[in-house]
């Protein structure tokens, strides 16, 4: 029932995010006043249907204009999404992590990614997003947004593949550049088939500061330690493959709800209040434990 709802809200929130139909039809992207807000999720700015702007594009344009000013506006809404929910977004908003659960479905052989890929997103992050556009600039002290043109594959599915079927004039310009992307999404979709959730473990930038708020973000996890058995099955049922029950706010987590749902024992416990409820949980088994011991 919680990964229905979770579908709905994934699927919602693509299309809201990429309602600009027209764009699609006549092979131009929306230019109003929308664009100046960011999209939770990694949802390229060029995409034909897309009425938002990328936090990662916008991130990397703070970057690359350091020398000129700083948008706090972009700063501060990662870190305001970040503090409420953490990773929230990746397992409930991002198109692209839909899409890659959408391709993981298809019947295959699957394989576990190794845990140390894990810290290569931070790498993407640091380099491609942050230090390449600050660094290496233009004769009029802009860089380019490295991340969007040379690596993200959710670009080359959303932008670059639509522009180019409907708009000649691209088709025109097509390049090494733009095949080399290709090259890039094949390889993210054969893997996505054989393994979960890979780009978002290993690559996203955008998992990279999510990920970061896991520990002290408002949307917690909790297991109540009382009533875990370490069965294991949260692990199987994880799409970030970890054990909930040995750091419950891993920043590896995506918060999907998964666990909460399969958990035998309804040991795993996901929300806002989460603390409160633990809280009170306690005080009542305490509690009766008091009047028990007295009896």
């Amino acid at each position: 029932m919680a990964n229905s709802k979770r579908r709905i809200v994934q699927i919602a929130s693509t299309i809201l995010g990429n309602g600009y139909f027209e764009g699609f039809a006549k092979g131009t992207i929306y230019r109003g006043k929308l664009k100046s807000v960011c999209f939770p999720g990694l949802n390229c700015y060029s995409c034909p249907g897309a009425y938002t702007s990328c936090p990662i594009g916008s991130l990397q344009s703070v970057a690359a204009g350091l020398k000129h000013q700083i948008s706090l506006y972009v700063i501060g809404f990662l870190m305001l999404i970040g503090t409420i929910g953490g990773r929230f977004v990746c397992g409930w908003l991002c198109p692209f992590g839909f899409f890659q659960e959408l391709l993981y479905k298809i019947p295959s052989k699957k394989f576990r990614m190794p845990k140390f890929l894990n810290a290569f997103k931070y790498f993407f992050l640091a380099v491609f997003v942050l230090l390449l556009p600050a660094l290496f600039t233009n004769e009029v002290g802009i860089g380019l947004p490295y991340f969007c043109k040379y690596i993200c594959p959710a670009g080359t599915l959303e932008a670059g593949i639509p522009l180019t079927i409907s708009n000649i004039a691209l088709r025109g310009a097509i390049g090494i550049l733009y095949y080399w992307k290709l090259i890039l999404l094949g390889v993210t979709i054969i893997l996505s088939i054989l393994i979960s959730r890979p780009f978002c473990r290993a690559v996203c930038p955008l998992g990279a500061i999510y990920s970061l708020f896991n520990p002290i973000s408002f949307y917690k996890m909790n297991v109540d330690s009382k009533k875990c058995i370490k069965c294991d099955i949260c692990n199987k049922n994880c799409p970030v493959d970890i054990k909930i029950y040995e750091n419950a706010n891993n920043p590896e987590c995506v918060r999907c709800g998964k666990c909460v749902e399969k958990c035998p024992t309804k040991a795993i416990e996901s929300g806002f209040n989460v603390n409160d409820r633990r809280m009170n949980n306690e005080k009542t088994f305490n509690n009766n434990c008091s009047v028990n011991n007295r009896n």
